[in-house]
């Protein structure tokens, strides 16, 4: 059993980063128009806009990619030329489906997703 501070969250999730209010829509959507997958891969740019894709077990691309803005009929003009260039991700992670996959699989799929750092 994990402790909780204060506000009666447990310590080890506060510091896991999981979807917005304004982003549980979307990733709701994304799902449900994907039933192979295991879930929603999420990154966050600098601009304010979101890209979403679901992802299957494997770590393919189980659903179209998704770039909105939120509060905006359009993204902003820098994600319209570039499409969301990975190199301005603020953050990411995926939001898993329930049952979420084991943990060996979901690090499988998030090295697939987003690739893996190397320090030298």
């Amino acid at each position: 059993m994990s402790k909780t501070n204060k506000k009666g969250r447990a310590k080890n999730k506060a510091a896991k980063i999981g979807p917005e209010k304004s982003e549980e829509a979307m990733i709701g959507g994304i799902l449900e128009g994907s039933p192979e997958a295991v879930g929603v891969a999420v990154l966050r740019l600098a601009c304010g806009c979101r890209k979403m894709a679901a992802v299957d077990r494997d770590g393919e691309a189980a659903s179209k990619v998704v770039i909105y803005r939120d509060n905006s009929l359009n993204v902003c003009q820098q994600c319209q030329e570039d499409n969301g260039a990975f190199g301005r991700v603020l953050e990411s992670f995926i939001h898993w489906t329930d049952p979420e996959p084991a943990r060996d699989r979901q690090e499988k799929i998030r090295a697939k997703v987003f690739g893996t750092v190397t320090t030298h």
